[in-house]
């Protein structure tokens, strides 16, 4: 079967195929050569030379001497680490320990494909399963969209479908991927069927952000430039389906350890707003008491931090970065290690906070100046965020009942 090419505007095209016919033919250059291998085969990731997309990186390092002491001295540390992280993935039996030890620190960007899916347990460890696994599990995705798209438009559960087709469009705006008609009928395809699957949440605002990361990711397998720039029609059909259904377990792996901030009055939600504010109060009491004088309530700007993972205040690419230290925490760090990450974020601004009235203070954390942060900043958030984890996680008397 092939995953309807949804047509918001026709209501017979909800679960149409997936066709480019009609449409210019735009370079499918960036597209790599082994995508096939890459679909069939997971740990082809690991043993394939790696990639250097055609970015303004690779210009700069042009522009580097290349007897430079320090670009010497990155490449090697960054290829160690890489080989480190084919040695664990491509052994018979992964090392979970050992994954999650290397992952912390960031994972090379083209096994996150493979590294991501280990870490969330969708990939099985045993290298001999993980490609029955695959083939199994996306047959059942497109098996779930069949089913829920049977009846076209008429069919749905209208309620779900609004929101979500109000969302898809809004999602990411400005970035070209999200822009492209087949991005956003996978990602309208993704949310329905998790939807329908979680009938105690359904729907709600702010899961289409969570989608984005895996997409990106599992993109970023098949192609040499940059995911945010390219259109995804242009890849074989069995590769965007195989990009789809794995960012739909993927995410439903993610949502399994966070899906009481999504039922009804998210009362997961509510309780780390609650828990950060306690928290926050003794990392900070300056910042606190002032947060206090001026009447902010943490619910006023921690509700979306906690509700969208601080995908509004950060790139994908930051977020991306983040989840590879998420992913190595465990199960619990999409609401755990996320609180002490989200408090963290709050005191790095405090400075400036403490000088500033509510109206201030609310439009600032609005619109924080995170457009020009990279790794390095997104590794120092982390490892503020991991101090406090490990002073307050365990004096649970911190946190209120």
């Amino acid at each position: 079967m092939v995953v309807g090419e949804l047509d918001p505007e026709d209501p017979e095209d909800v679960a149409a195929p997936l066709t480019v016919s009609g449409k210019p033919k735009p370079d499918k250059s960036a597209i790599r050569e082994d995508v096939d291998e890459i679909v069939n085969d997971p740990l082809h990731l690991a043993r394939r030379s790696p990639k250097r997309r055609r970015s303004s990186r690779s210009q700069y390092d042009s522009s580097v001497h290349e007897g430079s002491e320090k670009l010497i001295r990155e490449r090697s540390i960054k290829s160690n680490r890489r080989d480190k992280f084919i040695q664990c993935i491509i052994h018979d039996d992964v090392d979970m320990a050992q994954l999650r030890k290397l992952a912390w620190n960031g994972v090379p960007s083209d096994l996150r494909a493979v590294a991501w899916p280990l870490l969330l347990g969708y990939l099985p460890l045993p290298a001999s399963s993980r490609a029955p696994t695959l083939v199994r599990k996306r047959q059942e995705y497109l098996s779930l969209v069949e089913l829920a798209f049977a009846r076209n438009r008429e069919g749905l559960d209208q309620q779900i479908w609004h929101q979500i087709e109000i969302d898809v469009p809004r999602t990411r705006p400005g970035v070209k991927l999200w822009m492209h008609g087949s991005t956003q009928r996978s990602l309208e395809r993704i949310l329905y069927v998790w939807a329908i699957r979680h009938p105690a949440s359904g729907y709600v605002q702010g899961i289409n952000d969570l989608v984005t990361p895996f997409f990106q990711v599992f993109l970023s397998a098949y192609i040499d430039s940059d995911p945010e720039e390219f259109d995804p029609s242009l890849l074989p059909e069995n590769v965007l389906n195989a990009i789809e259904a794995d960012s739909f377990w993927c995410l439903s792996r993610l949502l399994d350890g966070i899906q009481d901030n999504y039922i009804a009055t998210q009362p997961g939600i509510h309780r780390s707003v609650k828990r950060m504010a306690e928290l926050v109060a003794r990392i900070d009491p300056p910042l606190s008491a002032h947060l206090e004088s001026e009447n902010v309530e943490f619910m006023q700007f921690a509700f979306r931090w906690m509700n969208c993972l601080l995908m509004r205040e950060i790139s994908v690419e930051n977020t991306i970065r983040m989840w590879d230290t998420y992913l190595a925490e465990g199960p619990d760090a999409f609401s755990q290690f996320h609180l002490y990450v989200c408090s963290a974020f709050l005191v790095k601004w405090s400075k400036k906070l403490r000088e500033m009235d509510f109206q201030g203070i609310i439009m600032f954390l609005q619109s924080l100046p995170t457009q020009g942060w990279g790794d390095h900043e997104i590794e120092l958030l982390l490892s503020e965020a991991f101090v406090h984890y490990s002073t307050w996680h365990n004096a649970q008397s911190h946190f209120g009942k």
